[in-house]
């Protein structure tokens, strides 16, 4: 691996009950099949696009619209973070068993999110970028019973769909993962979040019910 290993000289928060490994954080990835770019723009500030993406191997790859503005302040090489967020959803204390024990209960976030950090370039090279373009399509198609192919289209279409986009590609430095699923609670606080969390009506709450219940 090129990246430093999960936990290890982390910037995110990570307790070590809820670190996940690299395959984990993989599956995360390509589950979500997004992720917000943070770059520093000229004026020194924070910018951010989410952008549909694809990691493979140590390389996260992504296109970006050309009338997007943060791509022309990106110098090659540049420092970059891609954070992928997972589900996630609102945890309230009334639904520990250990409420009615001794009250010490607060209300907590639980979430899965993965951040990638480093190198970020520019790609304007109309190869690179149809063949972006072109594996993010297979990707995200790949489960379809008749997926759709970039090669569908016209190719005069094509071609002018892709002078709109600008290739992105980050080089992976650092994967820091974390999934917080109230891996710190007792078997029966758990189990009261898994049932409080199934009976609300947000779909992200019911997904983290069951990554709870499978963890």
């Amino acid at each position: 691996m090129r990246w430093t290993a999960v936990g290890s000289l982390t910037r995110m928060y990570v307790p070590v009950f809820n670190a996940i490994d690299d395959d984990d954080a993989r599956a995360l990835v390509r589950a979500v099949g997004s992720a917000e770019l943070v770059t520093v723009g000229p004026d020194g500030f924070p910018v951010a696009t989410l952008l549909p993406v694809l990691w493979d191997e140590d390389r996260l790859v992504a296109h970006m619209a050309r009338g997007n503005g943060q791509w022309r302040g990106i110098e090659p090489g540049s420092p970059a973070l891609a954070i992928v967020a997972g589900d996630q959803a609102y945890v309230s204390p009334s639904w520990y068993a250990s409420k009615a024990e001794h009250g010490r209960v607060v209300p907590t976030w639980n979430y899965s999110a993965v951040h990638l950090t480093g190198r970020v370039t520019v790609h304007d090279d109309p190869r690179w970028v149809r063949d972006a373009v072109t594996r993010l399509t297979d990707a995200h198609e790949a489960h379809r019973s008749q997926p759709w192919r970039v090669t569908d289209a016209p190719e005069v279409f094509v071609t002018k769909q892709l002078r709109a986009v600008v290739g992105v590609e980050l080089v992976v430095e650092r994967v820091e993962g974390k999934a917080k699923l109230s891996q710190n609670r007792s078997a029966a606080d758990r189990a009261g979040v898994v049932a409080g969390l199934r009976g609300e009506a947000a779909a992200g709450a019911r997904a983290v019910a069951e990554a709870m219940r499978t963890d």
